[in-house]
């Protein structure tokens, strides 16, 4: 029984440890990202385009022959 105490002592503590490296990176700015997400949308775009345009091109391949 005193191992199942020892080792919920031992995660809380690290629960701690985590929490508080988090709160550690989110005040020095760690994801802080101002570009990204204005760019974001335009690069979606053109994965998809890519992708439709590729699926086109081989079912027209295939439809020639």
């Amino acid at each position: 029984m005193s191992v199942i105490y020892m080792l919920l002592s031992i995660s809380v503590i690290v629960a701690i440890v985590f929490f508080v490296a988090f709160i550690y990176a989110v005040k020095k700015g760690q994801f802080d990202d101002s570009y990204t997400p204005s760019v974001r949308m335009l690069f979606e775009d053109e994965i998809i385009k890519e992708k439709s345009n590729k699926k086109k091109l081989s079912t027209n391949q295939k439809n020639k022959f």
